[in-house]
């Protein structure tokens, strides 16, 4: 979790428990027209998940529809009325598996799923403290922290194995403490764990799952309190580490899957990335409890010769604007960027969209706090 969320909590927590779970009430769609319609969009549509904060119950889903070009702002609410409550308490992460939409819930201790194409919920699969999903050969892979904040003796995290199929939990494994993405690169599931419930006693490996026997087979030593892990395709890693927000900076660090062992240490900090093709899309907010700030760059990677481009994808000065960056996204057709930003993370945030030389060419009000995407073909 940032940094300043858990500042937030401090003020609002006891307020948010008391009453905005017990009197939250469906949010209402805005549909915005972005872009000209476009019927023959090879893609569909791009799902926005707005964590909302947490305690909030304020977790909403957007959609960016490429044939009408509209931008729908909370399609969950519209075509779920039904569900009184809403989408829950901090969107995690969202997927697209064959005609389904996972929505991984992690305040609420639940995966959604939904049709894909209508967004109309299908179920809901509990998992405590759920945090990322993975997909392969008909399963999907949920990461889990278990425990609770603060609790020394929390237990160690798990991946649950869901069927795609039947939306049943079919098997567990146990891997490090609060682990958090994960990628699958060939028969091996590596899941990062950061052990972020109990600093300075952070984790600092990557677990290695065998998909087979469903068992964690080593641990990768990297660094402390992991987060992004993403494979490239040379089967190489790129896992980030947020460092301990004080003396320990956020850094990046290339797994090679054939040796599981760190080959590379950029000596870079990095929050998030996508990577499309050979070029890795990065940016970094690096807050510090010392100064009390964040310090926020923007970078661009070539995954094949692993080297940090002297170049930005954002060249008209419109970074400037951006508060806290919290998601990317690249389409993967028209290359174009898109980068979330929180705000202040208790009001909307904000959508932008970059051409592939860096220009803005819209921006659009989303959720709070959006971070994830998905895109529909």
């Amino acid at each position: 979790m940032n940094p300043k969320i858990k500042l937030l909590l401090a003020g609002c927590l006891a307020l948010a428990l008391a009453s905005c779970r017990k009197d939250a009430k469906p949010i209402p769609e805005v549909v915005t027209t972005l872009l000209p319609p476009n019927p023959n969009s090879s893609i569909k549509g791009m799902y926005v998940l707005n964590e909302g904060n947490m305690g909030s119950n304020k977790a909403s889903l957007d959609y960016l529809n490429y044939p009408t070009g509209q931008y729908q702002k909370n399609i969950y609410g519209q075509v779920n009325p039904q569900i009184t409550l809403g989408l829950g308490d901090v969107g995690n992460d969202v997927q697209v598996y064959g005609s389904k939409l996972y929505v991984v819930v992690n305040n609420s201790n639940k995966v959604e799923v939904l049709n894909a194409k209508t967004s109309v919920r299908i179920t809901q699969v509990n998992i405590t403290n759920c945090r990322n999903v993975i997909f392969n050969n008909g399963k999907a892979y949920v990461s889990a922290y278990l425990g609770v904040v603060g609790d020394p003796k929390a237990p160690n995290g798990a991946v649950d194995e869901i069927d795609t199929a039947t939306l049943q939990i079919t098997r567990t494994v146990t891997v490090g403490r609060q682990p958090e993405e994960m990628a699958i690169v060939g028969n091996k599931l590596y899941v990062a764990n950061s052990g972020g419930y109990s600093p300075p006693n952070y984790e600092r490996t990557v677990s290695v799952v065998d998909l087979t026997s469903f068992t964690e087979i080593k641990r990768i030593d990297v660094a402390i309190n992991l987060e992004k892990v993403k494979a490239d395709a040379y089967g190489n890693l790129y896992v980030t580490s947020r460092g301990d927000y004080y003396t320990i900076p956020p850094d990046l660090f290339v797994i090679n899957t054939n040796t599981d062992t760190v080959i590379k240490d950029f000596g870079l900090p990095v929050s998030n990335l996508w990577i499309d093709g050979d070029i890795a899309y990065l940016y970094s907010v690096a807050f510090s409890y010392t100064t009390g700030k964040n310090t926020i760059s923007y970078s661009m990677i070539n995954v094949k010769t692993q080297t940090v481009l002297n170049q930005q994808f954002i060249t008209d000065g419109t970074d400037k604007q951006i508060t806290v960056p919290y998601g990317i996204a690249v389409n993967p057709v028209t290359k174009e960027v898109y980068v979330a930003d929180a705000k202040d993370y208790v009001t909307p945030g904000m959508l932008y969209c970059f051409d592939p030389a860096g220009k803005k060419e819209w921006s659009v009000i989303t959720g709070d706090i959006p971070g994830h995407f998905a895109f529909i073909y």
